[in-house]
Protein backbone atom coordinates (compact mmCIF):
# COMPACT_ATOMS: atom_id res chain seq x y z
CA UNK A 1 0.00 0.00 0.00
CA UNK A 2 1.44 3.39 -1.28
CA UNK A 3 2.67 5.78 1.75
CA UNK A 4 1.39 9.31 1.39
CA UNK A 5 4.30 11.35 0.62
CA UNK A 6 4.83 14.55 1.56
CA UNK A 7 4.51 17.75 -0.48
CA UNK A 8 7.83 19.49 0.80
CA UNK A 9 11.13 18.65 2.31
CA UNK A 10 10.62 21.63 4.40
CA UNK A 11 8.78 22.33 7.29
CA UNK A 12 4.88 23.34 6.14
CA UNK A 13 3.64 25.58 8.51
CA UNK A 14 -0.16 24.57 10.51
CA UNK A 15 -3.09 26.89 9.72
CA UNK A 16 -2.63 28.15 13.14
CA UNK A 17 0.57 29.35 12.14
CA UNK A 18 -0.49 31.32 9.72
CA UNK A 19 -0.24 35.00 9.45
CA UNK A 20 -3.81 36.65 9.36
CA UNK A 21 -3.14 38.29 5.08
CA UNK A 22 -2.11 34.49 4.26
CA UNK A 23 -4.85 32.95 6.05
CA UNK A 24 -6.98 35.26 4.20
CA UNK A 25 -5.43 34.33 1.07
CA UNK A 26 -5.22 30.30 1.64
CA UNK A 27 -8.93 30.55 2.91
CA UNK A 28 -10.09 32.40 -0.16
CA UNK A 29 -8.48 29.74 -2.58
CA UNK A 30 -9.60 27.06 -0.70
CA UNK A 31 -13.17 28.08 -0.68
CA UNK A 32 -12.95 28.60 -4.94
CA UNK A 33 -11.21 25.68 -5.82
CA UNK A 34 -12.42 23.15 -3.38
CA UNK A 35 -9.06 22.72 -2.11
CA UNK A 36 -6.04 24.56 -1.23
CA UNK A 37 -2.93 23.76 -3.71
CA UNK A 38 -0.16 22.92 -2.36
CA UNK A 39 2.29 25.52 -3.29
CA UNK A 40 -0.26 27.73 -0.78
CA UNK A 41 0.88 25.42 1.88
CA UNK A 42 4.31 24.91 1.18
CA UNK A 43 5.45 29.03 0.29
CA UNK A 44 3.69 29.76 4.05
CA UNK A 45 6.89 28.62 5.13
CA UNK A 46 8.68 31.97 4.00
CA UNK A 47 5.38 34.45 4.49
CA UNK A 48 7.96 37.37 3.37
CA UNK A 49 8.45 35.56 0.09
CA UNK A 50 4.60 34.01 0.14
CA UNK A 51 3.72 37.43 -0.40
CA UNK A 52 6.07 39.16 -2.80
CA UNK A 53 5.69 35.67 -4.76
CA UNK A 54 2.00 35.97 -5.12
CA UNK A 55 1.95 39.83 -5.65
CA UNK A 56 3.96 39.29 -9.00
CA UNK A 57 2.15 35.62 -9.65
CA UNK A 58 -0.94 38.14 -10.04
CA UNK A 59 0.27 40.91 -11.29
CA UNK A 60 1.58 38.73 -14.46
CA UNK A 61 -1.46 35.90 -14.63
CA UNK A 62 -4.58 38.25 -13.55
CA UNK A 63 -3.75 41.27 -15.71
CA UNK A 64 -5.73 42.47 -19.20
CA UNK A 65 -3.84 42.43 -21.95
CA UNK A 66 -3.60 40.72 -25.61
CA UNK A 67 -2.66 37.19 -23.83
CA UNK A 68 -5.55 35.79 -23.02
CA UNK A 69 -5.77 33.25 -19.54
CA UNK A 70 -5.14 30.29 -21.42
CA UNK A 71 -2.51 31.71 -23.59
CA UNK A 72 -0.55 32.27 -20.06
CA UNK A 73 -0.85 28.90 -18.86
CA UNK A 74 0.41 27.40 -22.16
CA UNK A 75 3.52 29.39 -21.61
CA UNK A 76 3.44 28.10 -17.83
CA UNK A 77 3.17 24.45 -19.10
CA UNK A 78 5.65 24.29 -22.01
CA UNK A 79 8.49 26.31 -19.94
CA UNK A 80 7.70 24.17 -16.87
CA UNK A 81 8.58 21.05 -19.12
CA UNK A 82 11.46 22.43 -20.47
CA UNK A 83 12.78 22.94 -16.44
CA UNK A 84 11.62 19.74 -15.44
CA UNK A 85 8.88 20.70 -12.89
CA UNK A 86 6.08 18.51 -12.06
CA UNK A 87 4.37 20.70 -9.85
CA UNK A 88 3.96 23.47 -12.12
CA UNK A 89 3.31 21.23 -15.33
CA UNK A 90 0.89 19.29 -13.67
CA UNK A 91 -1.08 22.26 -11.95
CA UNK A 92 -0.82 24.67 -14.48
CA UNK A 93 -1.67 21.43 -17.00
CA UNK A 94 -4.79 21.21 -15.02
CA UNK A 95 -5.98 25.02 -15.47
CA UNK A 96 -5.00 25.19 -19.28
CA UNK A 97 -7.38 22.74 -19.98
CA UNK A 98 -10.04 24.39 -18.07
CA UNK A 99 -9.75 28.03 -19.59
CA UNK A 100 -8.96 26.10 -22.93
CA UNK A 101 -11.99 23.80 -23.00
CA UNK A 102 -9.37 21.16 -24.20
CA UNK A 103 -9.03 18.04 -22.47
CA UNK A 104 -5.81 17.45 -24.49
CA UNK A 105 -4.10 20.35 -25.04
CA UNK A 106 -1.58 20.36 -22.09
CA UNK A 107 -0.08 17.36 -22.53
CA UNK A 108 0.37 18.30 -26.32
CA UNK A 109 2.14 21.82 -25.43
CA UNK A 110 4.37 19.80 -22.32
CA UNK A 111 5.72 17.37 -24.49
CA UNK A 112 5.77 19.53 -28.14
CA UNK A 113 3.99 22.35 -28.63
CA UNK A 114 4.64 22.77 -32.23
CA UNK A 115 3.06 19.47 -32.47
CA UNK A 116 -0.13 20.48 -30.89
CA UNK A 117 -3.53 22.01 -31.58
CA UNK A 118 -2.27 25.57 -31.32
CA UNK A 119 -2.47 28.38 -33.75
CA UNK A 120 0.36 29.44 -35.43
CA UNK A 121 -0.05 33.05 -33.24
CA UNK A 122 0.78 30.92 -30.28
CA UNK A 123 2.95 28.23 -31.64
CA UNK A 124 5.11 31.57 -32.26
CA UNK A 125 4.28 32.93 -28.54
CA UNK A 126 5.65 29.80 -27.13
CA UNK A 127 8.84 29.15 -29.44
CA UNK A 128 9.35 32.85 -28.37
CA UNK A 129 9.10 31.75 -24.59
CA UNK A 130 11.21 28.25 -24.73
CA UNK A 131 14.02 30.80 -26.16
CA UNK A 132 13.50 33.17 -23.27
CA UNK A 133 13.78 30.09 -20.87
CA UNK A 134 16.61 28.22 -22.68
CA UNK A 135 18.99 30.51 -24.34
CA UNK A 136 17.32 34.49 -23.36
CA UNK A 137 21.11 35.93 -24.10
CA UNK A 138 19.99 35.00 -27.83
CA UNK A 139 16.99 37.13 -28.46
CA UNK A 140 17.37 39.81 -31.01
CA UNK A 141 15.24 42.02 -33.16
CA UNK A 142 14.55 39.47 -34.86
CA UNK A 143 12.34 37.55 -32.79
CA UNK A 144 10.80 40.82 -31.81
CA UNK A 145 9.74 41.38 -35.01
CA UNK A 146 8.68 37.79 -35.83
CA UNK A 147 6.42 38.30 -32.71
CA UNK A 148 4.86 41.46 -34.21
CA UNK A 149 4.15 39.77 -37.52
CA UNK A 150 1.86 37.46 -35.42
CA UNK A 151 -0.32 40.62 -33.73
CA UNK A 152 1.96 41.05 -30.60
CA UNK A 153 2.56 44.40 -29.18
CA UNK A 154 5.98 45.02 -27.28
CA UNK A 155 3.89 44.53 -24.20
CA UNK A 156 3.05 40.89 -24.76
CA UNK A 157 6.15 40.46 -25.58
CA UNK A 158 7.29 41.62 -22.12
CA UNK A 159 4.18 39.55 -20.84
CA UNK A 160 5.68 36.44 -22.71
CA UNK A 161 8.90 37.11 -21.31
CA UNK A 162 8.24 38.01 -17.66
CA UNK A 163 5.50 34.88 -17.47
CA UNK A 164 8.54 32.97 -18.42
CA UNK A 165 10.92 34.28 -16.15
CA UNK A 166 8.74 34.24 -13.31
CA UNK A 167 7.67 30.38 -13.73
CA UNK A 168 11.54 29.90 -13.86
CA UNK A 169 12.32 30.85 -10.47
CA UNK A 170 8.82 29.12 -9.53
CA UNK A 171 10.27 25.61 -11.19
CA UNK A 172 13.72 25.97 -9.83
CA UNK A 173 11.94 26.23 -5.89
CA UNK A 174 9.29 23.66 -6.55
CA UNK A 175 12.46 21.17 -7.22
CA UNK A 176 14.26 22.04 -4.70
CA UNK A 177 11.45 21.56 -2.24
CA UNK A 178 10.35 18.46 -3.79
CA UNK A 179 6.95 20.46 -4.05
CA UNK A 180 3.98 17.78 -4.48
CA UNK A 181 1.54 18.25 -6.95
CA UNK A 182 -2.25 18.03 -5.69
CA UNK A 183 -4.39 15.18 -6.74
CA UNK A 184 -6.77 16.90 -7.60
CA UNK A 185 -4.77 18.32 -10.06
CA UNK A 186 -4.75 15.28 -12.33
CA UNK A 187 -8.04 15.37 -13.41
CA UNK A 188 -9.30 18.66 -13.51
CA UNK A 189 -10.46 19.77 -17.45
CA UNK A 190 -10.19 16.04 -18.15
CA UNK A 191 -13.38 15.01 -17.42
CA UNK A 192 -17.29 15.87 -16.51
CA UNK A 193 -16.91 17.56 -12.81
CA UNK A 194 -19.38 14.74 -11.85
CA UNK A 195 -17.14 12.20 -12.58
CA UNK A 196 -14.51 13.19 -11.05
CA UNK A 197 -16.64 14.12 -8.08
CA UNK A 198 -18.46 10.42 -8.37
CA UNK A 199 -17.38 8.04 -5.13
CA UNK A 200 -14.79 5.36 -6.27
CA UNK A 201 -16.35 1.50 -6.26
Amino acid sequence: MATLQPISRYPVPEPSEWPEDISARILEVQQKAGFVPNVFLTLAHRPDEFRAFFAYHDALMLKEGGLTKGEREMIVVATSAVNDCLYCVVAHGALLRIYEKAPLLADQVAVNHRKADLTERQKAMLDFALKVCRASGTVDEEDFQTLRGHGFTDEDIWDIAAITAFFGLSNRMANVISMRPNDEFYLMGRVPKAAADAPKK
